[in-house]
This record gives structure tokens, C-alpha cells and sequence, in this order.
């Protein structure tokens, strides 16, 4: 049986911090999570072809706030720790649940540490450094980083605990294609969602007929809500599965922005 130790885990956390080093446009924080996952997969795998499967899952996309990182770093840990042991083991299911987790956590993280706790830190570092107290900027790192710090290394722990004592009895009951069903339809709704609230596109297009003024946006709004950004977001997924390049397809939206503002389309 393989088996994860404390070397490989500790490992795994203080690479966690390293997770937007090699931050890229196409595939985000892919390439930190995969440098955090190495000890695990090294562990776990003897053979290179099963490391390099393992690489792969973890060269897919990913974004999410880094403060929580750990956490799922710790589950898809325990999840790549029962693979190993289990020829059986869906290993589709550890893409299916990072992907899941991501967005809500996300949305979790970001809402605590960027919008509350760096922003109540901030407001007091700054009332004690303007009155010219050394302690502001340094109250301020700790308001801010202790908890951040405390998130990380319980995130990491309970969430290993949770894939280890957890899989083996879902597995075991057959729920693991249920569980994926659910992941899917969450990373769904969450994509969903960030198009609506997240991809802002209008058209400024106003005719007049017959004396009546009609805005072309009101009426697209009032067929269905958000249409341009859905329509948008179709197209991209359309070029992608024609396996039209990331930088053709952003180079292309930055010039097709351009020229339909500049024709007043957009």
C-alpha cells in the first residue's frame, strides 16, 4: 500500500506558496498546483508513465484563491493516494473535483481574505502608521497573514483526512459517479455564472422608425438576459473545440473588441 507521510505533505504546503509563480493566461495556476503536487506523485508512483498521467491532470487549468489551495491540494492528495492503491479507481474523478471545488471556494476565499480580512488589517495598519507608529504595517502583515497561514495548514490536514477516510467508503458504495455528476453540475452553474456576472458585453446600436426610438439592447435584455455574453462565451467554446489556439483566439477577441467599438457594434 502507498501511503503519504508528513515529509510529503509538509512538502506539498510550502510549495502551495508558490502557486501564481508561474502564473499564465491560458491555463492560470495550473503549472504551481502541478509543482505542489510533485512529492505526491513521486511518492506514489514508480512508474514514469503513471507520473506522467499524473502530470497531466494537474497541467489542466485551475484558479482559485491561494489561501485555499491547500485545502484542495490535500483532497486530489488523498484521491491520487487511493489511485495508486486501486486499479478500479475513476481517475477522472480527481480533475472532476478540483474543478468542482475551485470556483466556490473561490468565491469563499475571496470574499474573507481580499474583501473582509485585508481590508479591516489594512484600515488599522494605516490609522497607527499615520500617527507615525512603526507597529501599523506590522500589525497590519500579521492581521492579515496569521489567519491566512492558519487556512493553509488546517486546509491542507483536514482535507487529506477527509479524501483518505472518505474515499475508500464512496467508492466502495458506488457513489463516486454521483459525486462526479454533482462536481460537473457545479463547475457548470459556476462557469454559468461567472459569464453572466463576470463578461460584460452591450451594444450601443439605437434605431429610429417611424419617429419611435428603438434600442437594440432592451430588446435583446427583454428576449433573454445577458444574450450577447452567452453567445460570446459559445463561440469561444466553439473555436476551442476546432482546436483553435489560446493565444490565435486572445489575440483575436483584443482586435475584434477593438474594431467593433470602434464601429459602434460594441
Amino acid at each position: 500500500m502507498n501511503k503519504l507521510g508528513k515529509k510529503e505533505l509538509r512538502s506539498v504546503f510550502w510549495r502551495s506558496f508558490a502557486l501564481q509563480g508561474a502564473f499564465n493566461y491560458e491555463r492560470m495556476q495550473n503549472l504551481g498546483y502541478c509543482y505542489a503536487m510533485l512529492p505526491v506523485i513521486k511518492k506514489l508512483y514508480s512508474k514514469k508513465e503513471d507520473q506522467a498521467k499524473a502530470l497531466e491532470r494537474h497541467l489542466e487549468i485551475f484558479n482559485t484563491t491561494p489561501v485555499i489551495v491547500p485545502t484542495i491540494l490535500g483532497i486530489t492528495a488523498a484521491m491520487e493516494e487511493q489511485n495508486s492503491n486501486n486499479s478500479d479507481f475513476d481517475e477522472s474523478a480527481i480533475s472532476a473535483i478540483k474543478t468542482a471545488l475551485m470556483g466556490p471556494l473561490a468565491g469563499i476565499g475571496d470574499s474573507l481574505f481580499w474583501g473582509t480580512f485585508r481590508i479591516i488589517a489594512a484600515g488599522i495598519g494605516v490609522s497607527l502608521a499615520s500617527e507615525g507608529n512603526i507597529f501599523g504595517p506590522i500589525l497590519f502583515l500579521l492581521l492579515y497573514n496569521v489567519p491566512g497561514f492558519a487556512i493553509r495548514i488546517l486546509g491542507l490536514k483536514y482535507g487529506y483526512q477527509l479524501g483518505v477516510n472518505s474515499l475508500e467508503k464512496i467508492q466502495k458504495q458506488g457513489l463516486m459517479e454521483k459525486i462526479m455528476s454533482i462536481a460537473t453540475t457545479v463547475g457548470l452553474f459556476v462557469v454559468g455564472g461567472m459569464v453572466s456576472t463576470m463578461l460584460k458585453i452591450k451594444t450601443p446600436l439605437v434605431f429610429n422608425l417611424n419617429g419611435a426610438k428603438v434600442v437594440v439592447q432592451d430588446i435583446l435584455d427583454k428576449i433573454l438576459p445577458n444574450m450577447l455574453p452567452l453567445l460570446f462565451a459559445f463561440f469561444i467554446y466553439y473555436l476551442l473545440k476546432k482546436k483553435v489556439s489560446i493565444t490565435k483566439i486572445t489575440i483575436g477577441v483584443i482586435v475584434g473588441g477593438i474594431i467593433l467599438h470602434a464601429i459602434w457594434l460594441l
